[in-house]
Order: C-alpha cells, then structure tokens, then sequence
C-alpha cells in the first residue's frame, strides 16, 4: 500500500544523493567521521552533566552558563576589558573639577 508520501525526510535523501556522487573510498571516512562527531557530542553532553551533578553533591558551585555580554567569545575581553570606574554622578547637571567651590567657614556663624 504506498500513500506517495516518501517515508525519508529531505535532509535525509540530500546525504544520499551526495554521498552516491562519492567514491567508494570515500563513503566509509566521510561516514565513519559523521558518526565520530555525533558520538563525540553525545560524550561531551554527558561529561558536563556529570560534572554539574558531581559539583551540586559536593555543594561546590558550576561554571553557569554564560550570560548575554559575558562569558566567552570574540566580544569577551576578559582581564584587558577596562577597570569599572567608581560610580560618580555624570551628566549635564554634573561639573566635577569645574563646580563653584563652596566657601569653607571657619567655624562661625
């Protein structure tokens, strides 16, 4: 009984085709280097999620998921990113060396 509906999705039925184009000697690395990489994730997935339970037991902490502006990655700069200054109030109201400066008393009133 055929519906006419191919049972292989079409990411699947590209592969064929690309690897048919291939030689025989070919094939087999290409293949056997796919498989390589997917069980290779497989085994990196389940390191950290034995590394994150083996650190929640011992209550030490896990290196969280980088959050958006930190981390990793070409944005991160790491030790060379600029010292954060003090918090000093800033703007147009702000004149810092060039305020009025106040008259100091002597005590007196």
């Amino acid at each position: 009984m055929s519906t006419g509906v191919p049972l292989a999705s079409g990411k699947s039925e590209i592969f064929e085709v690309i690897l048919q184009f291939m030689p025989d000697w070919i094939q087999i690395p290409v293949l056997v280097l796919i498989v390589l990489l997917v069980v290779g994730s497989w085994v990196f997935k389940l390191k950290r999620k034995i590394d994150r339970r083996r650190a929640a037991r011992q209550g030490g902490t896990v290196q969280p998921a980088a959050q958006h502006g930190q981390g990793q990655g070409a944005d991160y700069l790491g030790q060379y990113a600029p010292q954060q200054q003090s918090q000093r109030p800033s703007g147009a109201d702000y004149l810092g060396a060039y305020a009025p400066q106040q008259p100091q008393g002597n005590g007196q009133a």
